[in-house]
């Protein structure tokens, strides 16, 4: 089985998507006890989780949204 060609170009655009979504959608709805917490963010989807742990808002997303991403 062939890999899958990777649907960004290079780590420049998929950091600057991910930028886009945080200010857009992420940012203005932290609250003031979101300070030191984790985003997790789908760049394709633009879902996204927060939490203390990296691990945990991972494993939630991953949950949330299995089968759902190719």
């Amino acid at each position: 089985m062939a890999a899958k060609e990777p649907k960004y170009s290079n780590k420049e655009e998929f950091a600057r998507l991910g930028e886009q979504i945080y200010e857009r959608d992420i940012y203005p709805a932290l609250q003031p006890d979101s300070k030191g917490k984790i985003v997790v963010i789908d760049i394709i989807t633009g879902a996204w989780e927060i939490d203390t742990s990296e691990i945990a808002a991972c494993r939630r997303h991953r949950f949330l949204f299995r089968g759902q991403l190719t």
